[in-house]
């Protein structure tokens, strides 16, 4: 196997292990935040700020893991994609915890 083989590989395996990291956090972000905002004046809050969690986490882990955005991206563009699948995430754990609540039979 050649070197640029070998990269393609290795980006491949970050790429894996960043969004599998990205959708356990975006499972568990949601009970987290509700445990610290599901008050009287604070319930309307938790999906918000869940949101805004996962749209960090996922920009943090778009820096470190750049291979996230694909082989040679920018540091901004790194952190924008790694923004994006965070808030994709969260949006994959709501979508966990809505079916969990309601069932598939819907609301």
């Amino acid at each position: 196997m050649g070197h640029e083989a070998k990269v393609v590989a290795g980006v491949s395996v970050q790429r894996v292990a960043a969004v599998v990291v990205l959708l356990v956090l975006g499972v568990l972000s949601l009970p987290f935040v509700a445990l610290f905002l599901d008050g009287e004046a604070t319930q309307n809050w938790v999906i918000p700020v869940q949101l805004g969690l996962m749209a960090l986490v996922g920009a943090l882990v778009g820096r470190l893991v750049p291979a996230l955005a694909g082989p040679g991206a920018s540091p901004a563009r790194a952190a924008g994609v790694g923004a994006l699948a965070g808030l994709a995430a969260a949006l994959v754990g709501l979508l966990l915890f809505f079916v969990l609540l309601t069932g598939t039979s819907g609301a």
